[in-house]
């Protein structure tokens, strides 16, 4: 084993970063290695413990975790290149995983004993490892879990995971058991409820009275309503705690063939919860949104059902889903309300005098909105003759400001810089957008190349999708001719450089009023949009999204293949900090923002931002060494 290659290593690993060299060169001195060909099964779940932390030199390990009772195996985790897998083994003497080696993968093996004289003269490594393996083992497991069940029967997901005392009501109308039929309704229908709780000489429950038992009890079997209600009372009172599951509730109701039931906080009636809940509590599922939309005949109607369905990201952030489901949630809501709207348009002005393709473009473009924002789109309609232009432009202008409006009433803004159908310039014919995108692909300038960016992540939402493909394959054919516009791309990916000091630190904003604040859009997420973007383009793939593009280059030859794995995790990453940021501000009723605070993250979220930030650099420097006659 050559010392100085391994303490170079060990010296961009961390924690291992984190020890001065001579104490990484009397380190490396106790380590071995290891080949685990590929398929390999390192360590066994409930097997023989290991006796080394395991640094992986090269290669990747998938981890899994069997639940108890035979259930589906589940992918905690992968590992690859300068990560480590054993800790849990070593410190908690048993296996709780399974680790396999997914490539050939080589692994530095730092013994056992050595590892424990690391970790007790050096805390720091201590809490690295401690944070990064736990916290993550915990949070992946955890996520997997109920990623799996949430986008399989999402709202059943909500049955099983909500407790009961979150959606129940509070009891109004309690009487008691001498209280006149007259009197109990009158009180229900002052105090608007479906239901009265009958009370003993003592205050405790001895019953129930609904809706459905005046149709039953009184009214059909032809009771005097000035008798007591005890004499057609339900009892006695089916009750549970507020901590119980909502699934073990509506199976008690189901059992008891009832629709309410007593709701108790430490033995005490705290609310009552019916089968409306319950659908309300369904109707919070993505699912049930999505219906509601569909449902929507007016924009009257459309716009509360638009603006309500962004709750659903508190609901997805609380199930834990990752971020890159929660952002393909909200644009596939997004875009069935901009498709209602879209209707509603061709009703109002009537059917469209030629073909059309509606757009969306930017984030929108990529499915990859967090909280709404403002509008960003575009329409393509079919070439017509000179004789017919005045016509079909005048009725796609009236289209687009109907839209415009449609969209600003269901909670989108207008976009500041313009970038709506309802501006002349996006709203043209295909053979004027092949025009747009030809003068910015082969006469380009940084301005110019910075305005157009937007425009290719498009994506054809509605209408005549041809027109869209058409216009994508014509700028397609036209990049591998221009490498000017590449470069162009390039020299601005590189310019955005992530705000890391030259010792590791992390630069915030020094004043103004975001000071302390990190904005992480374009800091973080949109270096590693623009690095997707540019390779795509480079490599001619007609994805849109981030990580759909990033899919697309891992089997390729491009110069970030073999980053793609760090690329994705980095992104998912940050866009999850970013909703999470978000959606804390909205909850607090504050205007949303991409500030976050770098001071009020935790360790490992700081960690893990630095280490997304060194991994833009890197591919920034490829890239600057790649078009370096480009780079000004």
């Amino acid at each position: 084993m050559l010392i100085d290659e391994t303490v170079r290593f060990l010296s961009q690993v961390p924690p291992f970063q984190f020890l001065e060299e001579p104490l990484l060169r009397e380190l490396v001195q106790s380590l071995t290695m290891a080949f685990h060909p590929k398929g390999e099964v390192i360590l066994h779940q409930d097997g023989p413990v290991s006796e080394h932390l395991q640094i992986i030199k090269k290669g990747a390990v998938k981890i899994t975790l069997r639940p108890e009772g035979n259930g589906d195996e589940v992918v905690v985790d992968y590992r690859e290149r300068g990560e480590t897998f054993g800790l849990v083994s070593l410190m908690g003497g048993q296996q709780r995983t399974t680790i396999l080696a997914i490539q050939d993968t080589t692994c530095y093996l730092l013994p056992k004993e050595r590892f424990n004289e690391l970790v007790l003269s050096h805390p720091a490594i201590t809490e690295y490892l401690l944070q990064f393996h736990l916290t993550k083992y915990a949070d992946m497991t955890s996520r997997e879990i109920q990623g799996k069940s949430l986008f399989l029967e999402s709202s059943d997901h909500l049955l099983f995971t909500a407790q009961v005392g979150e959606i129940c009501q509070r009891f109004t109308t309690v009487v008691e058991a001498d209280t006149s039929i007259r009197q109990t309704a009158r009180r229900m229908a002052e105090e608007r409820q479906s239901a009265a709780l009958v009370v003993g000489p003592n205050g405790e429950p001895i019953g129930i009275l609904t809706d459905s038992d005046f149709r039953t009890r009184v009214v059909a079997e032809g009771q005097p309503i000035d008798g007591p209600v005890s004499r057609v009372m339900s009892h006695p009172v089916v009750s549970v705690d507020e901590q119980d599951p909502c699934f073990e509730v509506v199976l008690k109701m189901l059992q008891c063939d009832i629709e309410h039931v007593a709701v108790t906080r430490g033995g005490a009636i705290r609310g009552v919860v019916t089968n409306h809940d319950f659908l309300v509590l369904q109707g919070r599922s993505p699912l049930a949104f999505s219906e509601d939309i569909e449902h929507q005949t007016t924009l009257e109607g459309l716009a509360p059902v638009s603006r309500k369905a962004m709750s659903i990201i508190g609901v997805l952030l609380r199930e834990g889903a990752r971020a890159t489901n929660i952002i393909r949630i909200i644009s596939e809501l997004n875009d069935r309300v901009v498709r209602k709207v879209l209707e509603l348009a061709e009703r109002e002005l009537g059917p469209p005098p030629v073909p059309y393709c509606w757009l969306a473009l930017g984030s929108e473009g990529r499915k990859e909105q967090t909280f709404r924002t403002d509008q960003d789109n575009a329409l393509i309609y079919a070439d017509v003759f000179d004789s017919q232009k005045p016509r079909v432009a005048e009725y796609f202008r009236r289209f687009a400001v109907f839209m415009r409006n449609g969209l600003v009433q269901c909670g989108f803004e207008a976009c500041p810089a313009n970038y709506m159908a309802s501006n002349p310039d996006w709203c043209q014919p295909l053979a004027q957008w092949k025009r747009y995108f030809s003068t910015w692909i082969s006469e380009p300038t940084p301005e110019a190349v910075l305005k157009s960016l937007i425009f290719f992540d498009f994506r054809p939402l509605h209408g005549d999708r041809s027109l869209a493909w058409g216009l994508r394959e014509h700028f397609g054919r036209l990049i591998p001719d221009y490498p000017t516009f590449l470069g162009f791309l390039a020299n601005m990916l590189v310019r955005n450089r992530p705000p890391l000091g030259f010792f590791g630190g992390v630069a915030v904003e020094r004043n103004g009023e975001h000071k302390d604040g990190l904005n992480l859009k374009i800091k973080a997420v949109a270096p590693l949009v623009d690095i997707a973007r540019l390779f795509a383009l480079e490599k001619g793939i007609q994805q849109v999204s981030t990580v759909d593009r990033l899919e697309a280059l891992r089997s390729g030859t491009s110069l970030i293949s073999d980053l793609v794995d760090e690329l994705e995790y980095s992104f998912e990453f940050v866009t999850l900090l970013r909703i999470h940021h978000q959606y804390r501000q909205a909850e607090a009723g504050q205007p949303i923002d991409n500030f976050i605070r770098y001071d009020g993250l935790s360790s490992l979220e700081r960690q893990s931002l630095k280490n997304a930030f060194r991994l833009i650099l890197k591919v920034q420097d490829q890239v600057m060494d790649r078009y370096k006659s480009f780079i000004i």
